[in-house]
């Protein structure tokens, strides 16, 4: 059994959420709840479940409060975190970021049984939690540019500044990450959830198979139907509804 807690300041969303783990996911045993931050961070810090389901908004304050504290008193945090959140932009983007998982309300059952299959691999590679510092440094700036994104792989979560990242290339339903004076880095996650994530990075998609990092272009061929060459050496397509997008970036640096 996976040990719980629920922090929710609505009592009737904790029901719920009991009755989804019970029916959907019984391999998680349900060992405390809370609807504040004071008493959340008592039962994380008494119980130490291996698994905490956290609000963001709480009748006193954040779940992020709950992280902060549960930092402050043991120096890191210990256990997987599953946030569960209304519609809130700037913070699923954050998640997301963070390589930390979330759940919508009202919960899809199918969505928390992906999380709890993701929980179970965590706690048998017995994974770091490094990427919640992340999170909480991207929520503490309150900006829309982060600075550096966590992937999870096989092995664990990474942190990497992603002015390092030199281009993202897809691989059925992985996306490899190529990283400036690194190994490149195999993700569970298709090429689209990048692209969304780091457009705003400069980033540009410019093949079905091809995200790249604009700073890192070297030089464009428009021969034998066009193709780039990155800094790294690697050669790559174009392809031709995105030559023109193409162009008018290189007209603008």
């Amino acid at each position: 059994m996976i040990t719980a807690i629920i922090i929710d300041d609505d009592i009737n969303l904790r029901n719920g959420m009991k009755g989804l783990l019970q029916r959907y996911a019984p391999e998680i045993d349900v060992i405390g709840e809370a609807d504040d931050v004071q008493n959340g961070a008592a039962e994380i810090l008494t119980k130490k479940p291996q698994v905490v389901f956290l609000d963001i908004q709480l009748i006193n304050g954040t779940g992020f409060d709950i992280l902060e504290h549960i930092i402050k008193v043991e120096g890191k945090i210990n256990t997987n975190i599953v946030f569960i959140t209304a519609h809130e932009k700037y913070a699923i983007k954050a998640f997301r970021f963070s390589a930390l998982d979330f759940l919508l309300k009202p919960v899809d059952p199918d969505e928390l049984k992906q999380v709890v299959n993701k929980i179970k691999n965590s706690i048998e590679r017995a994974s770091s939690f490094s990427n919640i510092d992340l999170l909480l440094e991207n929520i503490s700036k309150k900006v829309d540019t982060f600075k550096r994104i966590a992937l999870s792989t096989s092995e664990g979560i990474h942190l990497f500044e992603i002015g390092n990242i030199i281009r993202c290339e897809s691989e059925d339903n992985y996306t490899k990450f190529y990283i400036k004076n690194q190994k490149p880095v195999l993700i569970s996650k298709t090429l689209k959830e990048y692209d969304e994530l780091l457009s705003e990075h400069g980033f540009e998609r410019i093949h079905q198979s091809h995200l790249i990092n604009i700073m890192y272009l070297k030089t464009y061929i428009k021969k034998d139907g066009g193709y780039i060459i990155m800094e790294d050496g690697s050669q790559l397509p174009v392809s031709q509804r995105k030559r023109d997008r193409l162009k008018e970036l290189l007209n603008t640096m």
